[in-house]
């Protein structure tokens, strides 16, 4: 077992609860695809867009069964998935009201 198993246990917090948080939050949405397109005309020089750019988007890849199941077995994850898997379980913790927790704790 893994430290994320483990956390998930303790908490009462089912695997297919944190796959469907990562979903809800990494997919893209207008607003990320607008600042995508602002990165673009940013580069070519236009002022008004370098402010539009400099936001964040989301990434658009959710945590993905099997990367879900790697992380719950102890394998070696990436950094991005470590931090997909980390947000979606602090969004599971956000409605249960219970306080948010850190990638060191999980992993």
């Amino acid at each position: 077992m893994s430290k994320l198993s483990d956390y998930l246990e303790k908490h009462k917090i089912d695997p297919r609860r944190v796959l469907v948080a990562s979903k809800k939050l990494e997919a893209l949405k207008p607003e990320d695809r607008a600042i995508r397109l602002a990165r673009t005309r940013a580069r070519k020089g236009d002022e008004k867009a370098k402010e539009a750019a400099a936001h964040k988007p989301r990434s658009g890849k959710p945590v993905s069964a099997t990367t879900l199941d790697r992380a719950l077995a102890g394998g070696n994850l990436s950094g991005p998935a470590r931090g997909r898997i980390t947000r979606a379980v602090n969004a599971v913790l956000a409605q249960k009201s219970k306080g948010e927790v850190g990638a060191g704790e999980l992993f």
